[in-house]
């Protein structure tokens, strides 16, 4: 109903904002990364998508239009509410869920508070040929990408390194940053090992 607001930047905080449109001050719903894009320049445009309950109307608005793509397809999903698709979207890069999901990348999707192996399964589950038809990714391209990340491990691995304790660092640290070496890799894993 609500496709975008613009219009003054009456209060930011990192959960929410006041957008005055027209004499209406809209209190809108945002997430850390929306927070972080979000300059304090007086005039403001968020994309917003408007959540109707039988006991609530909420707005929740984006920086991105991407980022809004990823809460709607993440809301889809059986047992993510809007509160859990909020608190996703502010621990990782919309861009980074949406390669997590097309790579099949439990660790990463389980990094965020609040979500259990299963629910990280069941995202990837529900989401995976959705983001891969959606952004039009190649599935081999995207494991083609974790070469890296395989090499670290089993360097690691052979350091002595526990191979489960070694995937969670490894996987924050690839979340992080998908185009670090191996070495780098490695060299910030030994550092959070």
């Amino acid at each position: 109903m609500i496709h975008h607001l613009k219009g003054k930047l009456v209060e930011k905080n990192p959960t929410h904002v006041v957008v005055e449109c027209g004499g209406v001050g809209y209190f809108v719903n945002i997430s850390l990364h929306t927070f972080s894009k979000i300059l304090d320049a007086e005039n403001i445009s968020l994309f917003t998508h408007l959540q109707v309950k039988e006991d609530s109307h909420t707005l929740f608005g984006f920086y991105e239009k991407s980022e809004r793509e990823i809460f709607r397809l993440l809301l889809s999903v059986s047992g993510i509410g809007s509160s859990t698709a909020r608190t996703m979207l502010s621990s990782m890069e919309p861009m980074q869920i949406r390669d997590a999901i097309a790579t099949s990348n439990v660790a990463s999707i389980q990094s965020v508070k609040g979500i259990g192996a299963k629910t990280a399964q069941r995202v990837i589950l529900d989401l995976k040929d959705k983001v891969l038809k959606i952004y039009d990714i190649d599935e081999v391209s995207a494991t083609l990408n974790n070469t890296n990340k395989d090499e670290a491990l089993s360097a690691l691995e052979v350091l002595g390194f526990v191979r489960k304790q070694s995937e969670r660092v490894v996987d924050k640290i690839v979340s992080q940053d998908a185009s670090l070496s191996v070495e780098d890799i490695i060299k910030l894993s030994l550092k959070n090992l």
